[in-house]
């Protein structure tokens, strides 16, 4: 996940109002419980010491959800009577609507909450062209089409020399549309920034198409079996997507394991456990980080200062940085802040084994 939409979290001190609101959930009496959610949560930010102002921007914020169609809902990160950023979700936070008041804004669910949101280009192919689809957890919309010569598209059945000849013109004709929907499904991909790119259509049509798109592209075909003109369902995106996601996910983790072994200068590309992740982050050698978000290390006490390289195992560790103030922070959300400023992104994984403890991070040399 690019965590670069975090960075005006870091432009300010804390503390932070985090909230998450699950908008899940449409129905007559919507208004009302969105309401009723607001003051809910600004009492909780009460409850744990957030100030006034800061209260009443976050309740006005979600009172202003009360009739939002948001198909999953919305994080928002609020600092001294102002929301600074709100996020929308591509799911619905587990647990339902919660919200915490510490010295950094509680970031890490968004990994799980907002990240990994592959935006899916669904070609529906024929032999005359085809339609486009963009679609994300978000919902779906048109993404305009391609139309290929029109005739002839359909074989015969005869055998003289004269049909022969004719099927050859079919064929002459497949071969060009299959070129023509190619390149236009290869410009689609390049405007919408598409991760994933699933063909509808014949097995034939589909296989024309997949051959004639940039290698590039390759691997992010999905091919759908499903017969020409049919519509691909929500579940049907849903699992290309969550497939997607894996895959990654998997290969990182793989990177990720190769790396944890020294090269010929005794230097291992890759680290885990709260102590190494600190050093890293303090050298801005945090290239991408894995996070686990049940893992044991993800809630562990870490210290930080007011600057995002300014983080230790202890308190005293800072003071011998020649950091005065210093606060208490989770683990998780120290390092994704340490991320943010040098760039780096992050990943949610979730194999109980790696990382150990449910952290580490691939790291950067050079």
């Amino acid at each position: 996940m690019d965590l670069a939409f975090l960075h005006p979290l870091y432009e300010h001190s804390g503390p932070w109002a985090s909230v998450y609101v699950d908008t899940s959930r449409h129905t007559e009496d919507t208004p009302h419980e969105r309401r009723l959610t607001a003051q809910a949560m600004a009492r909780e930010l009460a409850a744990q010491g957030a100030d006034e102002a800061t209260c009443r921007a976050v309740q006005s914020a979600i009172e202003d959800l009360a009739h939002s169609s948001e198909p999953h809902g919305r994080a928002l990160f609020a600092r001294a009577g102002e929301v600074v950023l709100d996020p929308s979700l591509t799911r619905p936070p587990q647990g339902g609507d919660w919200a915490e008041w510490a010295p950094l804004p509680r970031v890490t669910p968004l990994l799980e909450l907002a990240g990994e949101d592959p935006v899916c280009v669904v070609a529906y192919v024929d032999r005359k062209g085809a339609d486009f689809e963009l679609r994300s957890a978000l919902g779906r919309e048109d993404s305009g089409s391609v139309t290929g010569r029109q005739w002839p598209v359909h074989r015969t059945s005869s055998a003289d020399w004269s049909e022969r000849h004719f099927q050859l013109r079919v064929e002459n004709t497949w071969e060009h549309n299959a070129a023509e929907i190619a390149d236009a499904l290869a410009v689609c991909q390049e405007e919408t920034r598409a991760d994933l790119l699933i063909l509808v259509g014949d097995e034939r049509e589909r296989r024309s198409v997949h051959e004639r798109l940039p290698k590039r592209l390759h691997d992010l075909v999905v091919e759908a079996p499903h017969g020409s003109g049919s519509r691909l369902l929500d579940e049907d995106v849903e699992r290309a997507r969550a497939e997607h996601v894996g895959r990654r996910a998997e290969a990182e983790l793989d990177r990720f394991r190769a790396a944890r072994h020294s090269d010929e200068e005794g230097r291992a590309g890759a680290v885990e456990g709260v102590p190494a992740l600190i050093e890293a982050a303090r050298e801005h050698r945090i290239d991408e980080l894995l996070i686990r978000l049940d893992g044991p290390d993800a809630h562990r006490e870490v210290w930080i200062g007011e600057d995002p390289d300014q983080v230790a195992v202890r308190r005293t560790d800072l003071k011998v940085l020649g950091e005065q103030n210093s606060w208490s922070a989770r683990a998780d959300d120290a390092l994704i802040r340490s991320a943010v400023a040098t760039d780096a992104p992050a990943l949610a994984v979730s194999q109980e084994e790696v990382p150990v403890g449910g952290l580490g991070a691939l790291l950067r040399w050079k």
